[in-house]
């Protein structure tokens, strides 16, 4: 650590680990300090999009942790390995956090760790995944359009970019265009000013596949949304994929005209949720393996215990304990990891257990729990009951085998049932999926 103190570095590094939250990337274990001179800390990462990620989103972070540490009034700086080379700056119509999209044909950038070996499936996940899968093998005939919707952090870019990247291995010649509706929105608005819009057309246009991450954005803007309905209906015509997810299902998209909102119900609306305990754990150790990092077994079920809301948080967390480990030079131990995540916000206080869920639904459908355990198996007492187990098995660590004896003494296979039932039900019933998310909601807060 040429020209920083290691135990001032260590100390940044323990209040960045405290307070940076959601800003944290797994690739924060390879930052390094340069230099501390002039009252300016030069910190190098390990490459341009990471610098520019860390200029628009962990500067203030890591000048915060840096005055802390020094008492003293310190700016921050990063830098490349290759800082004498002039890099360009990127086009900021198409950059969005840290992730960095080119719609260009087979130029287009995908990230390394989005395919579909590095995705974990789970019952949150799997009709998500099993459709994209089919959309990268059959581009144009399995589902058109594909729309994916669920909260930040669940895997709808990652199965955006798996299913690119797996169309393209399989045919290299193929022009893909994957980008953020906010690229699309910033590149159509440049194109008006600039005279451009039939090349922005041709682009998109001609494209075999179009995917379009978080089409909110395309929300109040009327001319856009003009574009893209006749950009989907040339497309679509033409049999090209069409991929797009969003934080919303189509119809819960305000400000989203109606013949978008039917086009997009055209093909598949897939869900994707949060995932259970077993997922994420089976997330953490493939997080961890994939980044080279020893998490024994305690470690990483303190963290899938610990962060119960999105992957992109248990990737966090992962890095947090591993940047700890690395500056302290300790071990990867429980004690460890609860020194990284002290700070952690925890979603809930305790574990949610099937009593809870029991309560919820019970209330919510005027049955009684008695009837729920009982062998009933009449419309008004199954129904609830395979809700039961739904949410048994999306909120909370119980096995198929353990839910199954709390209802009666019902195996596995009736678990795995009313899992499947519940879901494919959801689906396509929109009352039945608010119903499950505010049972979810009050569970979890009572919880």
């Amino acid at each position: 650590m040429a020209g920083v103190d290691h135990a001032l570095w260590r100390q940044i590094i323990e209040q960045v680990v405290a307070e940076g939250g959601h800003i944290i990337r797994p690739w924060f274990t390879e930052l390094e300090p340069l230099a501390l001179e002039n009252g300016l800390l030069e910190i190098q990462v390990p490459g341009e999009e990471e610098k520019h990620y860390c200029q628009r989103n962990a500067v203030e972070l890591f000048t915060g942790a840096a005055q802390s540490a020094t008492g003293r009034l310190v700016g921050v700086c990063f830098l490349t390995n290759a800082v004498t080379a002039e890099a360009p700056e990127p086009d900021e119509g198409n950059y969005q956090a840290d992730r960095e999209v080119r719609p260009v044909g087979a130029l287009t950038q995908f990230q390394d760790d989005y395919t579909f070996d590095a995705f974990v499936i789970g019952p949150c996940n799997r009709l998500a995944h099993a459709a994209a899968m089919a959309v990268s093998e059959a581009p144009g005939r399995s589902y058109n359009p594909l729309f994916l919707h669920g909260s930040v952090g669940l895997g709808k870019t990652h199965l955006l970019h798996a299913a690119c990247q797996k169309l393209l291995a399989d045919n290299p010649a193929a022009n893909i265009s994957l980008l953020t509706c906010e690229a699309f929105v910033n590149q159509f608005i440049g194109a008006v000013e600039k005279g451009h819009l039939q090349q922005f057309r041709y682009r998109y246009r001609h494209a075999d596949v179009l995917a379009i991450d978080d089409i909110q954005f395309l929300a109040n803007h009327e001319q856009i949304q003009e574009e893209f309905f006749h950009t989907f209906n040339t497309l679509y015509q033409e049999h090209k994929q069409i991929v797009i997810s969003g934080d919303r299902g189509p119809g819960d998209i305000a400000g989203l005209e109606d013949r978008l909102v039917s086009r997009f119900h055209w093909g598949l609306v897939a869900r994707v949720d949060r995932p259970c305990y077993e997922t994420r754990l089976a997330i953490v150790h493939k997080k961890a393996r994939r980044r080279g990092i020893l998490l024994p077994d305690e470690v990483a079920c303190l963290i899938a215990g610990t962060i119960n809301s999105n992957t992109r948080e248990l990737e966090g967390a992962i890095a947090k304990v591993a940047m700890l480990a690395q500056v302290a030079n300790r071990e990867i131990d429980l004690n460890l990891a609860e020194d990284a995540l002290g700070a952690e916000p925890v979603t809930k206080t305790r574990e949610v257990t099937i009593e809870d869920i029991l309560t919820a639904v019970t209330a919510r459908f005027s049955v009684r729990q008695a009837d729920l355990q009982s062998k009933k198996r009449s419309r008004s007492i199954a129904f609830p009951r395979q809700i039961c187990m739904f949410l048994a098995r999306s909120l909370t660590r119980h096995s198929l085998e353990e839910i199954g004896g709390y209802f009666g003494g019902r195996d596995h296979t009736t678990v795995l049932h009313a899992n499947r039932t519940i879901d494919a039900l959801r689906g396509h019933d929109p009352q039945l999926q608010a119903t499950l998310d505010h049972l979810a909601r009050d569970i979890c807060a009572t919880a």
